[in-house]
């Protein structure tokens, strides 16, 4: 990396000029498995719920920080088909009351801020208290678009392409007609760029059904740091880590 690039300002983030981030090269969306929330709280002793809590407020960390160096797309992993399934009805409360509770507090800084909340997965399967604050946030009108936040839940990247091929056969595409860019129009992430990083705390090794085909050549990023400490200082080590890779692209 050239000697003569200067990291932003400061009044950004105070940790640009350690790091020596090049803005000129920042990842345009990154994919987050946030991944330790139960462990983390497990270890201090809290319930889950408080843990999946501890999550929210350093995710809203996170997002915003991520607005504030450019980045212009963030996918967090919030919810899996499989968590919706698998964990206790307790548990899943829980995170629904998080979520609610982030509309009611998120809503209005989020228009004002530019950042457009959408969602990827089928969450017409939840409660209608929970649909209903989903779609608030969904109709919120933005002047300027600075951040496009997209939350999974429900979601499994295995179901997303089966998704998007039954809708291919229901739009009476022919076969021939077929291609990566008609597959990639059908994904919950239609119109918008593949992730360039992917990361993930919580020190597991594995993808976990998380945006299976978008992430074909992502740089992966893994990290022991469970989620809720995992700061906005971390996020920069991680976009410092991203700008030393060689990507190459198959090429």
């Amino acid at each position: 990396m050239s000697q003569k690039t200067k990291p932003p300002s400061n009044k950004k983030s105070p940790f640009l000029t350690n790091l020596k981030i090049n803005p000129k090269i920042m990842p345009k969306h990154i994919g987050i498995i946030m991944d330790g929330n139960r462990r983390w709280a497990k270890a201090r002793g809290l319930s889950t719920t408080e843990g999946h809590e501890a999550g929210a407020k350093n995710l809203e960390k996170i997002v915003d920080h991520a607005k504030n160096l450019g980045i212009k797309h963030i996918t967090v992993y919030a919810l899996s088909t499989e968590n919706w399934r698998n964990r206790t009805v307790q548990e899943v409360k829980g995170i629904f009351g998080i979520l609610i509770k982030i509309v009611k507090e998120k809503k209005e800084e989020y228009k004002n801020a530019g950042i457009r909340f959408t969602v990827l997965g089928n969450f017409q399967a939840f409660p209608r208290k929970v649909k209903k604050a989903i779609k608030e946030m969904l109709d919120i009108v933005l002047k300027t678009e600075r951040l496009k936040f997209n939350v999974a839940l429900n979601y499994g990247g295995r179901d997303e392409i089966v998704n998007a091929i039954k809708n291919i056969i229901k739009d009476g595409i022919p076969a021939h007609k077929v291609n990566e860019k008609l597959v990639s129009e059908y994904l919950y992430t239609s119109g918008q760029p593949d992730p360039d990083l992917i990361i993930r705390p919580g020190g597991e090794f594995r993808l976990s059904n998380f945006l299976l085909w978008q992430m074909s050549y992502s740089e992966l990023y893994f990290t022991d740091i469970l989620w809720p400490d995992f700061r906005p200082k971390k996020l920069e080590k991680a976009i410092y880590w991203y700008q030393q890779r060689q990507r190459r692209r198959g090429k």
